[in-house]
């Protein structure tokens, strides 16, 4: 089937879920005309629709090829890279002085949902092009900015992160690419790059890669690596392309899913070294990197999202297709379509509501993270930026989890023939489980937002977020609306586990650091059920209150989340505070 962006879903998450319409009100967008968003977002669905999604199965079976160092694309490819580019798609977010739309991340990251769950292996290569955007925007000289920053930002070239080696995948500090310096300000980069997606293409005319690399003097560990600009054509000084740079694609990876995006084994250094130029301090390449991957995480807990949601539409158009079975209490001949049936319900049920709220953390993360740089107010900026930071490795983790487990599903309703290529469900789980990995893996996310960002200026963040979800429960409890069933009581048993469990970290990070640690992941499912299950429920009310179509169908779907997903919390509070000992203890079974 084909896919249909769900825009009255969105703009209700967007809106209200994630707070866009506030912010905007409160005059923290500037000028930013709000009622542009549902228009930017109809053009997105038709062209995801009309160009995206149909090149997605072609895409998986065909995959990609390496020859002789090039990469060619699956049939197709280049020339929707082509309209995309020229319709403006890449330039959504940028900044004007270079090209750019300039509008709200936020808008963005909606357009980045859109382009996941039509096509997530094509919708990939612009995901990290945005990446390099912020990164050079925020740390390149002017002279890197003036030569590469509006060529990026309209996307006729796109950029790369390079920062895996062999030896070094999660623990960076590794990483063995060196870097030395020329007489002429630039440096000579040597070294080997795994897992670099679209490292090598055939979509544009060049490609600027962001490489990690250690000069020969560094510090050790991440202290030690700086960041390098490496084009893979070189740039004349009149804007035309040069010679060709040190770098090639060496090898591609052969993979569950994403088959159309080229993972590429990048080598520099068989001809001398890749012409390189620092952006930013020497040494400060992790700061600078930083920038790339939190707008990365961001837009991987999309890609979670994007394809939850496909999957979803393509379970719910079988379930009403497939006949099997008869409803309860049915008379007569004939079977019926499958979605009759409760259990077929309740996994269709459980896929929207875990995507939708999947949805609303990320919208929220990114409207976070454009007041901390739009607002006029420093105090203001200051707690967005909070904000932002405390939601990215739940907006990432919990994202992408929900991603695979929405795909699971997606499998599960489609039966025996979910298991059969044809269908493309099977793609959807294929595609989904490396979210989950990339851009640091989950675990990662969970211990990220334990000992950094629960404790940071002393907890503020975290317990205002939970004033702020107590209020929209309390609005729930005083509603009185009996189709909310018992969501209110579920939710407030679910904030209560959270604020235990976070106290509870808190204590223990500085004596029992290792008893934190074993609680990460669970606390962190825990903080997005509890987030995701609130946010659904403002949703509902504000559905309500604006006389939204249907409303009553967003309160059933808080409802379906509070009673069925939210209710775990409690149990997660148990596995973060009672399972330390079980999980540090053991040594005597695993290495036993």
């Amino acid at each position: 089937m084909t896919y249909r962006a769900p825009i009255n879903d969105i703009l209700l998450s967007l809106n209200h879920g994630a707070g866009l319409a506030a912010a905007v009100k409160a005059g923290h967008y500037g000028d930013f005309d709000g009622d542009i968003t549902a228009a930017v977002l109809e053009e997105a669905g038709k062209f995801a629709s009309d160009v995206l999604a149909p090149l997605n199965k072609v895409g998986d079976e065909h995959g990609i090829k390496l020859n002789s160092g090039q990469v060619t694309t699956a049939p197709g490819w280049p020339d929707a890279y082509q309209r995309w580019t020229a319709a403006g798609w890449n330039a959504v977010s940028g900044p004007e002085a270079f090209g750019g739309q300039g509008l709200p991340l936020a808008i963005n990251a909606a357009c980045t949902e859109i382009w996941s769950a039509s096509n997530v292996a094509f919708g990939l290569c612009p995901l990290l092009t945005l990446s390099a955007i912020e990164a050079l925007d925020a740390h390149g000289s002017d002279e890197l900015k003036t030569i590469y920053l509006e060529k990026l930002v309209t996307g006729e070239w796109t950029g790369t992160m390079q920062l895996t080696e062999p030896n070094a995948g999660s623990d960076v500090g590794a990483l063995r690419t060196r870097a030395e310096k020329q007489p002429d300000g630039t440096y000579r980069i040597k070294g080997t790059k795994i897992f670099i997606t679209y490292g090598e293409h055939d979509m544009t005319d060049n490609i600027v890669h962001f490489v990690l690399a250690r000069l020969p003097d560094a510090p050790a560990g991440t202290k030690g690596i700086s960041l390098f600009l490496v084009p893979k054509f070189l740039v004349n000084g009149d804007g035309s392309l040069g010679a060709r740079n040190d770098i090639y694609a060496s090898g591609v990876e052969h993979k569950l899913g994403m088959h159309a995006s080229p993972t590429c084994t990048m080598t520099m250094g068989d001809q001398g070294g890749a012409i390189g130029y620092l952006v930013g301090e020497e040494n400060q390449g992790m700061r600078c990197m930083f920038t790339m991957m939190n707008q990365a995480r961001l837009g991987v807990g999309l890609e979670g999202v994007g394809v939850a949601d496909r999957a979803y539409q393509q379970a719910l158009a079988y379930a009403q297709e497939r006949r099997q079975g008869k409803a309860v209490g049915k008379q007569g001949d004939g079977m019926d379509p499958i979605i009759v049936h409760p259990d077929v319900k309740r996994m269709l049920m459980q896929m929207r509501s875990m995507t939708a709220a999947a949805r609303s953390i990320c919208y929220a993360t990114a409207v976070a993270l454009d007041v901390s740089v739009r607002a006029k107010d420093a105090k203001v900026r200051a707690e967005a930026a909070a904000r932002g930071a405390l939601l990215t490795p739940i907006a990432k983790a919990f994202s992408t989890d929900i991603g695979n487990e929405v795909a699971y599903l997606g499998v599960q309703i489609h039966g025996g023939m979910g298991f059969i290529e044809e269908t493309g469900a099977a793609q959807h789980y294929r595609d989904a489980r490396i979210t989950s990995i990339y851009e640091g893996t989950n675990g990662i996310q969970s211990i990220d937002l334990v000992t950094r960002k629960l404790g940071a200026n002393g907890g503020a963040s975290v317990w205002a977020l939970l004033d702020e979800l107590a209020a929209i429960v309390k609005q729930v409890e005083t509603s009185n609306d009996p189709a909310f069933g018992t969501t209110g009581a579920k939710l407030r048993d679910a904030l209560a586990a959270l604020e235990r469990s976070s106290k509870w970290l808190l204590e223990r990070l500085g004596a029992a650091p290792n008893d934190a640690l074993a609680g990460a992941t669970p606390y962190l499912r825990l903080f997005g059920a509890t987030l995701g299950g609130c946010m659904l429920a403002g949703e509902a009310l504000a559905a309500k209150a604006n006389g939204a179509a249907e409303p009553q169908r967003y309160v059933a779907l808080a409802r379906f989340f509070a009673e069925n997903v939210a209710v775990q919390a409690t149990s997660l509070e148990k596995t973060v505070t009672d399972s330390a000992e079980a999980v540090n203890g053991a040594d005597a079974v695993l290495l036993g």
